[in-house]
């Protein structure tokens, strides 16, 4: 039925009303084909204009990145272990502290008095231990690989939480963008469940007409639904992530948008050894075990005790005068059980060095893995974003079109404009969620190539 067989029953039944409601649903459905929002609509029309909301504020990527930097408590708790293990490379290196030592030195029980033997004294001495050549720098050595990984530690927290907030960021963006044209379609099914329902009540409709664009409505407000319940999820992730309270006002992201960036497959793989956090501590790890390996060998050697001491005597009780005396002694630690003490230690340091080596193996192959999926999801996505663009979107709006001229002609019915609607909003839909396919896939990069992200 076209509106030139509809409009002496819109005649009879609104009477004054009659060319206004006429003019407003063709308005609808032009506004349907030309992608015109429905709040475009007369002000004087029945029809129930969308809402109008002001625009937001939006919020750069790097602002946020920038302010997680600050305020995010995984970063500040790496960068203090950090501080923490900078500190303990110096102590790892330095001397025992020396032992000072006072007595009293065969002195007689009988009589107590130092006056009558000649070897009671009274002494002081003063002992230093000495590591055997070699340790104290190997202590050093390892201290200093375990704040080197602790550095690669901070680093690899900081990229991997701009990670989380780059993907948190994209999918709001998404959710916003899926919430529009969720708004958009549904207003536009508001549209075609009155005509459908002006037709039915006519009889020159069917209820099916009407039964498919409700539940079609009924889908979207479903999806408004859930869309506002991830909404929310993904704010609170961010403010997380970010360092602000449960209550804070989420940022709203930038509109979705595609930067071509070329990728090399090979060039990606070499800047992730060469960068990648991740892998350089398990570097060093490695050369530190290597270092505590050297040192456990070490230990097969003595260390020394150095002890010098003076001792004053008193002059007898006839007035004779006996000089002090000065002692220097060195000891030596005996490295005798090295069967259940030392050989033990060495083949732990030993397998600690070879668990890292194999750390290490498969952490590159991990990565390497992960990039050839990035990079073939960013290709992906990428050709997927632009066939949508310059595609199939341009031909389902011109299949809308025809559709709408030829249910002006009576020659399809509504449930054939409907489907044509349905299908450019499914790939609307498939377009924004490509464009953010996309931005997660080059944000994954920029984590496992160890791109800084300050």
């Amino acid at each position: 039925m076209s509106f030139v067989r509809l409009e002496p029953f819109l005649k009879w039944r609104v009477s004054r009303g009659a060319r206004a409601a006429r003019q407003c649903v063709r308005a609808a459905l032009c506004c349907i084909v030309a992608g015109m929002p429905l709040s475009a609509l007369p002000a004087d029309s029945s029809i129930p204009a969308a809402s109008r909301s002001a625009p937001q504020i939006t919020t750069p990527l790097k602002e946020l990145v920038s302010d997680a930097l600050q305020n995010n408590p995984e970063i500040q708790a790496a960068r203090k272990e950090l501080e923490a293990a900078q500190h303990r490379v110096a102590p790892a290196g330095a001397l025992d502290d020396p032992m000072l030592e006072a007595g009293f030195i065969n002195v007689p029980t009988n009589s107590l008095r130092f006056d009558r033997e000649e070897m009671t004294m009274k002494m002081i001495g003063l002992s230093q231990r000495l590591p055997y050549p070699g340790k104290r720098g190997l202590r050093q050595d390892v201290a200093t690989k375990d704040a080197e990984t602790a550095g690669y530690g901070y680093r690899e927290t900081v990229n991997r939480v701009a990670r989380e907030i780059k993907v948190a960021y994209f999918d709001l963006g998404l959710t916003l963008e899926m919430t529009g044209l969720i708004e958009k379609n549904k207003l536009i099914l508001e549209q075609f469940l009155r005509i459908a329902q002006a037709r039915y009540s006519v009889g020159q409709g069917t209820q099916a007409d009407v039964l498919k664009a409700q539940t079609q409505l009924s889908k979207m407000t479903d999806e408004l639904l859930k869309l506002a319940r991830e909404r929310s999820t993904i704010e609170a992730e961010l403010n997380r992530m970010l360092g602000r309270g449960a209550n804070a006002a989420a940022p709203v992201p930038e509109p979705p948008q595609i930067r071509e960036i070329p990728l090399n497959l090979e060039s990606l793989r070499e800047t992730a050894l060469a960068q990648r956090p991740q892998l350089l501590a398990l570097q060093s790890i490695v050369a530190r075990n290597e270092k505590a390996l050297e040192l456990a060998r070490k230990d097969y050697y003595p260390d020394f005790d150095v002890r010098f001491s003076y001792g004053q005597r008193d002059n007898m009780p006839d007035g004779a005068r006996r000089s002090d005396m000065a002692s220097l002694t060195v000891a030596i630690n005996l490295p005798v059980w090295r069967e259940n003490k030392l050989a033990p230690r060495v083949t732990e340091s030993m397998a600690m060095r070879d668990q890292a080596l194999s750390m290490y193996q498969a952490q590159r192959n991990e990565v390497a893995a992960k990039l050839r999926q990035q990079a073939a999801a960013v290709e992906q996505n990428l050709k997927s974003a632009r066939l949508y663009q310059t595609a199939i979107l341009p031909q389902a709006r011109l299949a809308v079109e025809s559709a709408l001229a030829a249910y002006r002609v009576n020659r399809v019915d509504l449930l054939m404009l409907l489907d044509s609607q349905m299908a450019v909003f499914n790939y609307e839909i498939s377009l924004v969620t490509a464009m953010a396919g996309y931005n997660k896939a080059l944000a994954e990069i920029d984590l496992l190539t160890g791109k800084t992200a300050f």
